[in-house]
């Protein structure tokens, strides 16, 4: 195992009917904006009884913040909070209104131009880089991307995504209420599963350092997911089944199992292009890329593939060459029993379009990708064109 340090400072608040939690852990004189999507966290009724909630605080909204939080829209909000005083900010919604949230944070009062704020990506961001920095809650309406329980967030500009990185931007607190996500469109949940399912294996299947408490938690994990995963799909109102989803995708991306081990973040990577490209949900595009990854990397990923293979699938009979094949078999079966596909023809991309997406990575910097860093633009073309 890997020397590591471990910090995360955000509490969690989980269950049902936790909302008057509120009013106690938001500073009772302050000036608040609460951040959300589309609209549905307003039409739904939720946007009001967090407004309850915070009783007499001054209140600003900010709604529009798009699935893949775009820099300009964000900007928007920054200004807001420039203009009207803000000083805490609670974001209500899903992984993309909590990434945007943590990049209003850090933009609202940065002293330069905020597009730098996207160069630092997996550099992090420190106290030296942005000295004032507004605090944030998060009311979780959408179990996926862990955001609610991690320092990081991926922001939207010019045609590329790029990962905003900061122990500053920690939420203070996040409420996790399984009850809210039950009107989730069925889409939205199988894409949930999906992106917990493969943040977790990057941080598990890569190469063993013996990391065994790791190893079993990843594992424990991804064995929920496979179990819940349709059931809470067919059945939105299925309590136990949305809040064992809510809390494995919270724990999934909250750092506790990705510490003191090798990390491979290739298919978020490759798969945020095809979303920058085409429009393709971002769960749908790890659906796609990841089963290639297993394919392609096989040799690389040869002893945590057999582990996954026996401990996740019980697999135990076969060479090995056949138990990593049922894996990534059985993989792709649990992604389309979600209803996403796993083939970049099945969203109406045409092989001609693959070689711009390898183009792309290359643009973007992403040439060494993998827990090695040696997968190449060519390597991720071989990945793509597997996928296809």
């Amino acid at each position: 195992m890997y020397n590591f340090d471990f910090y995360n400072p955000t509490r969690i608040i989980f269950g049902r009917d936790r909302l008057d939690t509120l009013d106690k852990l938001v500073p009772a004189a302050a000036r608040v904006l609460i951040t959300f999507g589309g609209g549905s966290a307003k039409k739904s009724g939720l946007i009001e009884k967090v407004r309850a909630s915070l009783g007499n605080r001054s209140i600003v909204e900010f709604g529009g913040i798009e699935p893949n939080p775009r820099y300009e829209t964000l900007m928007k909000a920054a200004e807001v909070v420039r203009n009207e005083g803000i000083d805490f900010i609670l974001a209500v919604g899903g992984g993309s209104v909590i990434d945007g949230t943590k990049f209003i944070c850090l933009a609202a009062h940065f002293k330069g131009d905020a597009r730098d704020l996207l160069k630092f990506g997996f550099a992090r961001i420190t106290s030296k880089t942005v000295e004032n920095v507004v605090p944030f809650g998060t009311v979780l309406t959408l179990p996926a991307t862990g955001s609610e329980m991690n320092s990081g967030g991926v922001i939207s500009y010019d045609h590329g995504k790029y990962p905003v990185m900061s122990e500053l931007t920690y939420p203070k607190f996040s409420l996790l209420d399984p009850v809210v996500t039950f009107t989730l469109p069925k889409i939205q949940v199988a894409n949930g599963i999906v992106d917990t399912f493969i943040h977790t294996t990057e941080q598990y299947i890569t190469f063993p350092v013996d990391a065994r408490v790791q190893d079993r938690m990843a594992e424990g994990i991804l064995q929920t997911l496979i179990e819940i995963g349709k059931i809470t799909i067919d059945e939105p109102e299925n309590y136990d089944a949305r809040a064992n989803l809510v809390w494995s995708a919270t724990m999934a991306l909250n750092g506790i199992i990705g510490v003191g081990v090798p990390q491979d973040w290739a298919t978020h990577m490759i798969g945020h292009e095809i979303t920058a490209m085409f429009g393709i949900d971002h769960g749908q595009t790890l659906a796609i890329v990841y089963p290639s990854i297993m394919e392609i990397r096989r040799t690389q990923k040869r002893e945590k593939l057999l582990q996954y293979a026996d401990r996740v699938w019980h697999i135990t009979t076969g060479s090995d060459d056949e138990k990593i094949d049922l894996a990534i078999k059985k993989t792709r079966e649990f992604f389309e029993s979600l209803g996403i596909s796993t083939r970049l023809s099945a969203y109406g991309i045409t092989a001609d379009k693959i070689p711009a997406l390898a183009e792309q990575l290359k643009a973007h910097g992403m040439t060494k990708l993998s827990e090695h860093q040696d997968i190449t633009p060519e390597i991720s073309l071989k990945i793509l064109q597997n996928a296809f």
